[in-house]
């Protein structure tokens, strides 16, 4: 179960790293190549939700098996694609195979193991939400940089095989019961409308510059009347293909709005910091994976550690700890400078991994507590969902912060040059030199003042965030316990 959340969580990074080689390799820009992303990105956040509702028309464990299969096969075309349009519609269809592989494997990983162990069941599930974005940028640059870039999606076979040849051994007789209903056709279209215009604009809202560009105004004023027609409709439906009624529930509200708060803010540090080392420091793809790797250790580490925490100690406690380390990587990072060697980077990266499984087990933990078993399937749909929108827009936000923020640096740091100081010049290098090469320090400080503001403000804000989780209630009981 936990490989099967991998492979697709892999997948959601894996490509990033190997855009360029990709475009270049099918004619394209890099520009145009983003579409690789954005339709893997679009295509699985519209069947996330759609979790709960598939699994009671198809079985949840029948679903679990097809989603494995159309993944792979899906993988597979990706790899053998020969245009940048046969390579979208296929990460289109791996995104819709994919997307409700998330949330069935922690489901169906909480109801098969003993009430005791579910929470050791949900921090193997954790670990693997946590490692998998590590592992994307390390796999892909390297394959990218020595291999043929379809073996990035190739890798997916072995690892699909085992999940569904395990999966079909031992649990095609503990499927759940089929309720056929209706398809919520007006649902439906309003999430699709939704979730694709949204993802636009988020994707392609920096390269356009935002709201000047008529194209991403468009994709605002779509997706805000989409969801909240698709509210309204979904709360009056008999019934709806979302149900919007776990909002009811005090903890799985906390919880998500916490969890999505602090993974818009994790998953923001983790695109920045590969960004900047390969553009800024130097550094190859791969490089910039290894020296982001070391997050895997602790996050490796802790996760059993807090599955086994979880029936002792009050999740609200375990939640606040790992927001603090978090806090206190990111505060690590504050203070970097142009001169920052690969262990200061690794180092901070690697305190990092103890505190997210701290927060993401917990959370999702949490969430579902006090949900009725009939609903675990659908609330852990959602809060998947909105934890992959916010990954989006903590992407894009903090891309577009440190863009913006780097230029605005600059500006200031230009502003403060006395022009009558003379400057000793390296040997050797000709007076024409010296402009161009004092405009790079220029950029590269400004750029590392940038990065230093976004740590600031990471840190700030996850401390910030860490306040609502006690807006939860505490379960009564052990909290394996309170999600059955």
């Amino acid at each position: 179960m936990s490989m099967g959340n991998f492979v697709v969580v892999l997948d959601t990074s894996i490509s990033n790293v190997a855009l360029p080689t990709i475009s270049g390799n099918l004619g394209v820009s890099t520009n145009e190549g983003t579409w690789v992303i954005t339709a893997y990105a679009v295509a699985e956040a519209i069947t996330v939700p759609l979790t709960g509702w598939l699994a009671r028309q198809f079985g949840e464990v029948k679903l679990f098996l097809f989603s494995v299969i159309g993944f792979v096969i899906c993988s597979v075309l990706c790899g053998f694609s020969t245009s940048l349009g046969e390579l979208i519609l296929f990460r289109v269809l791996q995104g819709l195979t994919g997307g409700p592989l998330i949330p069935l494997s922690s489901t169906l990983m909480i109801s098969i193991f003993p009430k005791e162990r579910s929470s050791v069941a949900i921090a193997l599930w954790g670990m693997t939400t946590v490692v998998a974005p590590i592992f994307g940028p390390i796999i892909g640059g390297y394959i990218s940089d020595n291999y043929y870039w379809g073996w990035i999606f190739f890798i997916n076979i072995f690892f699909c095989a085992v999940v569904a040849g395990l999966t079909w051994v031992l649990m095609r007789h503990r499927d759940t019961p089929i309720e056929r209903t209706r398809i919520d056709v007006v649902g439906l279209t309003l999430l699709v409308t939704f979730v694709t215009a949204f993802q636009i604009m988020l994707d392609k809202g920096r390269d356009l510059d935002w709201f000047a560009s008529p194209l991403i105004d468009a994709m605002a004023i779509v997706s805000f009347i989409a969801v909240v027609l698709l509210v309204i409709w979904e709360m009056t439906d008999d019934e709806p293909v979302l149900d919007l009624s776990v909002f009811a529930s005090r903890n799985w509200l906390v919880s998500t709005l916490t969890l999505s708060l602090m993974f818009g803010v994790f998953f923001g540090n983790i695109v920045l910091t590969p960004l900047w080392l390969q553009q800024q420091m130097g550094y190859t793809a791969t490089w910039a994976g290894f020296a982001t790797a070391p997050m895997g250790i602790l996050a490796v580490a802790t996760a059993p550690i807090v599955g086994r925490l979880l029936p002792k100690i009050d999740p609200r406690l375990i939640v606040t700890y790992g927001m603090g380390v978090l806090a206190i990587s990111f505060f690590m990072r504050f203070h970097l400078t142009t001169q920052a060697d690969f262990a200061s980077v690794a180092w901070a990266m690697f305190v990092l991994g103890a505190g997210v499984p701290a927060c993401l087990i917990t959370l999702t933990a949490l969430g579902v507590s006090d949900l009725p078993p009939d609903r675990v399937a659908g609330g852990s749909g959602l809060q998947n969902f909105l934890r992959v929108l916010s990954m989006a827009i903590g992407t894009s936000l903090t891309q577009t912060y440190w863009e913006n923020a780097s230029k605005a640096s600059r500006s200031d740091l230009v502003a403060i040059i006395d022009p009558t100081t003379r400057f000793q010049l390296p040997p050797n290098l000709p007076p024409s030199a010296a402009l161009p090469l004092f405009s790079k320090a220029v950029d590269g400080q400004a750029v590392m003042l940038a990065t230093n503001d976004f740590y600031e403000w990471a840190t700030v804000l996850i401390l910030l965030f860490a306040g609502l989780i006690w807006l939860a209630k505490r379960p009564k009981g052990p909290l394996q316990q309170a999600a059955h």
